[in-house]
């Protein structure tokens, strides 16, 4: 296949794509010619697109139709420059979304119990509290796309934080279940909103080079945001009205952002989509904290902006069934959805009550204890920023995929030791002496007279009361299966926090062209809550009908398959700039659609591609001389 390259509004096509088989080997040729390319770096530019879709201006001799060429005359402090103290400070207030998305995900963790004793829930009630703020995150998740491509990233931000403060207040003054229950609705959808768009938003502000690590910057917030939760929760659970205090506290960083984001800019590249060509050169300057003197190289970021949008068209929904979107999107939406299923975020959500079930005496232990497993978290994510643009997405994601299955097996086993196999029982007394398994079910208690498990009485109220006491065996401190449990517990977090907890947001806001960014990452960042709701809203049913210990293998069984999805769909964009890791869908679907002819001609260009690659460096370096 012949390249177009003459017409702005095609979609060219380097041509050695139809030789190669696998994602994997397409991915690696396109590494391997960026390398060869003769440019001093391939970072990228402030907006992740480097002039390699050709340059425009002054070419010193280089061929304008060599598609992944640099260009050296832009010269090499631009494109080296480091993120500017303005870009830091914007991202840092950005990021503020995703502190609040950590924050009123992770509160109810230590919230729950307090709640649950308050109003009498039931174990289907504390799920769906658990997972009104999933619901309500899969409506914002939806909205988010097309808002964020209309109106931009900046309104959307300030969007979801008048949300969270309305949710906020909706909580804290709450006194009946369901009014409870629909301000996790309304939370829930700002944080849909923030968990799209602020990734988005930080990605097209962030150098190629360090995308990764100031995307991820999101990420270590969310996770700051689920560790200050935990903090928070150990400090108000005796308190009265603790439970309360905890949602009153996530108004206050909305309240922040509030008050900032509007001071601030909006993306780059949605303003050159807009013609605010002289905003988006001035956003630009300041978050590259280049001079006056580099003008030049400005206006070629804006170019090459200006260029990706023509290759694209108008989008719709159904645009993403193109076959150049088709695997993109495909890996988006189950990278999102494993990140869910894989059952993180029990141990988010229930960790207390997790380790209620596995020994931990009381309320308070449990939530101290659950302190360690959010800063395990909070702690792999600032080692996944090290190190993510170094080692790959696609290596961090194999490698801590199986140490997430051990953690969860060895997790299972601990369970065996404290409660065996006993699923839920119609009536307590059927749980006999078996003083683990009677605590694990709201209903009983354990009468240590008669060494038996007894239903737990109906108060005045319509309610039961709730058992505080701890098993027989359990009194002179907690066992060894209970430290057994939370050393798997923590060691599959700190997994979890290094790749699938980083990776897959990145991963999304790398695939798409700018037109339908927004539309695909709102189905990808959906398909996350929706992973995320099927988890919240079954995992207390699960330990009842298989046991936790069924629950965990289940959770490990199915990190099985996403560790095979990663290994056979998931290509390396490390050291990519976004338009490329885009070219590189392009050409693969290019690719099945040519004949053998066709493929031939392919190549035959790409012959004569590569020998002017080599009389150019030649030239360059006859220069040097």
């Amino acid at each position: 296949m012949s390249i177009q390259s003459g017409s702005p509004n095609s979609e060219a096509t380097p041509p050695y794509s139809s030789r190669h088989g696998s994602s994997r080997n397409s991915i690696s040729s396109l590494h391997a010619r960026e390398k060869s390319s003769g440019s001093k770096n391939d970072t990228g530019s402030s907006t992740g697109i480097h002039e390699r879709l050709g340059q425009h201006g002054a070419s010193g001799g280089k061929d304008l139709n060599d598609p992944y060429l640099g260009d050296a005359s832009t010269g090499g402090s631009a494109e080296d420059s480091s993120p500017s103290r303005f870009l830091y400070l914007l991202i840092t207030c950005l990021a503020i979304g995703g502190f609040l998305f950590g924050y009123d995900t992770g509160v109810i963790a230590g919230a729950l119990l307090p709640i649950k004793e308050e109003f009498g829930l039931t174990s289907q009630q504390q799920e769906f509290v658990v997972g009104g703020t999933t619901l309500g995150a899969i409506i914002g998740g939806l909205l988010a796309g097309g808002l964020s491509d209309r109106v931009g990233r900046k309104p959307v931000t300030l969007l979801s934080s008048v949300i969270f403060v309305v949710g906020a207040a909706l909580m804290t003054f709450a006194h009946h279940y369901w009014l409870l229950l629909f301000g996790r609705v309304v939370v829930g959808v700002g944080v849909g909103l923030a968990a799209l768009v602020v990734p988005l938003y930080i990605g097209e502000l962030a150098p190629s080079a360090y995308r990764g690590r100031l995307v991820t910057m999101n990420v270590l917030l969310i996770t700051g945001g689920q560790l200050v939760a935990y903090l928070v929760s150990s400090a108000l659970t005796d308190v009265a009205n603790g439970w309360r205090w905890m949602m009153a506290i996530s108004a206050l960083p909305a309240l922040l952002q509030l008050v900032t984001l509007p001071f601030l800019p909006e993306s780059p590249r949605y303003l050159v989509k807009k013609g605010d060509i002289a905003g988006a050169e001035a956003v630009l300057r300041r978050c590259m904290g280049i001079s006056d003197a580099n003008d030049g190289y400005i206006t070629k970021e804006v170019d090459a902006i200006r260029e990706s949008l023509e290759l694209s068209h108008k989008t719709r929904y159904k645009d993403l069934l193109r076959k150049d979107l088709r695997r993109p999107l495909i890996i988006a939406c189950f990278m999102q959805a494993w990140q869910q299923l894989s059952g993180f975020n029990t141990a988010m959500y229930y960790s207390a009550t997790i380790l209620k079930m596995a020994g931990f005496p009381n309320a308070k232990s449990a939530t101290l204890f659950s302190l360690l497993i959010a800063g395990t978290n909070m702690l792999m994510t600032i080692v996944a920023i090290k190190i993510i643009d170094k080692v790959g997405r696609r290596k961090i994601l194999l490698v801590t995929m199986i140490g997430m299955i051990a953690g969860l097996i060895v997790l299972g086993v601990a369970f065996i030791k404290i409660v065996g196999f006993t699923v839920h029982q119609d009536e307590c007394v059927q749980y006999g002496d078996n003083c683990a398994a009677c605590l694990t079910d709201d209903r009983c208690y354990f009468a240590d007279e008669s060494n038996i498990c007894q239903e737990m009485p109906w108060d005045g109220t319509g309610t039961r009361p709730t058992y505080t006491g701890v098993c027989p065996n359990r009194t002179n401190g907690i066992k060894a299966g209970s430290w057994v449990a939370l050393a798997s517990l923590v060691f599959y977090v700190a997994s979890y926090g290094l790749g699938l907890g980083n990776a897959p947001w990145l991963i999304q806001s790398e695939l798409f062209p700018l037109d339908i960014r927004g539309k695909a990452t709102g189905m990808a960042t959906a398909c996350n809550f929706a992973g995320n709701l099927i988890i919240s809203l079954t995992f207390l049913t699960l330990t009842q009908r298989i046991t936790p210990t069924g629950t965990f293998w289940l959770y490990a069984g199915i990190l099985v398959i996403a560790w095979l999805f990663v290994y056979f769909m998931v290509p390396e964009t490390a050291g990519l700039n976004l338009e490329a890791i885009q070219e590189l869908f392009r050409t693969e679907a290019a690719a099945s659609n040519s004949g053998p002819t066709s493929m031939i001609d392919s190549q035959h260009t790409d012959h004569h591609e590569e020998e002017a690659r080599r009389r150019r460096r030649g030239g360059q370096d006859s220069d040097e001389l």
